[in-house]
């Protein structure tokens, strides 16, 4: 059961932090005994990310998405940022930049005092990153669970979502290292 207003911690089981996201019919939730983000989009969906891109990401960022030119690439960092955004309690207001994105998927934050993970899934048609607080900078180890949701069509309750042709391994796995 979570707090109340945007859910991020449990009250029953304590000490619990989860993290909601939903595009098209499904949702994803994680959960774990540390802070998280989550973010689930669409593969295919292609927004004008140029424009996005040049508003808000940094010259950096914009060089290689440019340089790349491929818009799968772009979701994946916007997902990253999304959910790095969740995990640090933070609305994208004035903070996109606070996870810089750099060729070859190498991270940067802006908290040095913690170490974060993030990790990012390919689940049928969808993309799932994660991102959340681990135990040591020297190990990526495992990520917290995810459970995907699907709204029933005659209702509002969710429910498991169907079997989903995934194997869950990551197409990346990082720390992420800190701003200096």
């Amino acid at each position: 059961m979570p707090v109340e207003g945007r859910p991020k911690r449990a009250v029953n089981p304590e000490g619990q932090y989860l993290s909601l996201s939903h595009s098209q019919g499904l949702c994803a939730v994680a959960t774990n005994t540390s802070q998280l983000g989550i973010d689930i989009e669409p593969s295919q969906r292609k927004p004008d990310w140029v424009a996005v891109a040049r508003r808000w990401f940094s010259p950096i960022e914009q060089e290689w998405l440019f340089r790349a030119d491929d818009p799968f690439n772009f979701l994946k960092v916007w997902t990253l940022k999304e959910a790095w955004l969740k995990a640090t309690d933070r609305g994208i207001a004035g903070n996109l930049q606070t996870l810089e994105v750099r060729n070859q998927f190498e991270l940067y934050g802006d908290q040095p005092d913690q170490t974060w993970l993030a990790s990012c899934f390919y689940v049928e048609g969808f993309l799932v990153t994660l991102v959340y607080r681990g135990r040591d900078q020297g190990g990526l180890g495992s990520w917290p669970g995810i459970t995907l949701l699907e709204p029933p069509p005659d209702d509002y309750n969710l429910a498991l979502a169907g079997t989903q042709e995934a194997s869950w391994e990551p197409m990346f796995h990082r720390v992420i290292r800190s701003k200096r």
